[in-house]
């Protein structure tokens, strides 16, 4: 089981269609950027990373804290996984 849970917007249609704002700033890139930041962390197995639809970002929210993070970028997903994923530290400026 894993000991977090870190929920991502993308923006997609259940087909994968893309749609919305997130979409267009990137998400579905974002969402594979931090597979891969998790994987590379050796955390694949202690995070899991689920889609979803839009809710106005590109933004995260991280359970069981229920850490909400905005305006996400590659920077600052590197910080989420450093920072808190790693750390066990929210990253307060990141925060919405």
């Amino acid at each position: 089981m894993s000991k977090r849970h870190a929920f991502i917007c993308t923006s997609c249609t259940l087909n994968g269609a893309p749609r919305g704002s997130c979409n267009k700033k990137s998400s579905p890139e974002l969402l594979q950027y931090l597979t891969e930041a998790l994987e590379d962390a050796g955390l694949s197995d202690d995070v899991e990373v689920t889609f979803t639809g839009c809710v106005n970002g590109p933004v995260m929210v991280v359970y069981p804290e229920g850490v909400w993070y905005g305006n996400l970028d590659e920077d600052a997903i590197d910080r989420i996984v450093e920072e808190h994923l790693e750390g066990d530290t929210p990253v307060a400026d990141l925060q919405i």
